[in-house]
């Protein structure tokens, strides 16, 4: 939820720029506190012991989804491809589905702290995120 969260925030703050597209709704004035606290959810979710696994395929078709989404949105704001952004930020949803849970793992060894290495992931994401749609 992080991507998209980011990627309302952008549009609301004018950053990306959707008017006139289908995606316009994703700057409207409620969408980006939707997917915040959608986010922050996910957040909390993400730490708890009966959480599946983000690799598993139900969590892997929901970040394919929402990336797709996210990454359509931005090149539509670049004024390029739709599809293309689209297949990106599906890619880049699995990526960082698999790019995360072995960062985590790995910081959560090297640390020998679980919560640590979660909270550290969580204020990465979310900084790649900002760092990302603040570019376009």
């Amino acid at each position: 939820m992080t991507a998209p969260a980011a990627v309302c925030w952008a549009a609301r703050w004018n950053w990306l720029h959707l008017e006139g597209s289908g995606l316009a709704f994703l700057g409207s004035t409620a969408t980006p506190y939707v997917f915040t606290v959608l986010a922050l959810m996910e957040f909390v979710a993400d730490k708890l012991p009966k959480t599946p696994n983000r690799t598993m395929p139900a969590s892997l078709l929901v970040r394919v989804v929402l990336g797709g989404l996210s990454g359509a949105a931005i090149c539509v704001s670049s004024h390029q491809s739709l599809m293309a952004g689209a297949v990106l930020g599906a890619v880049g949803g699995v990526a960082g589905g698999y790019g995360g849970f072995l960062a985590r793992r790995w910081l959560s060894k090297a640390l020998n702290a679980p919560m640590a290495a979660a909270l550290i992931e969580d204020v990465a994401a979310v900084g790649l995120a900002f760092l990302i749609v603040s570019r376009f």
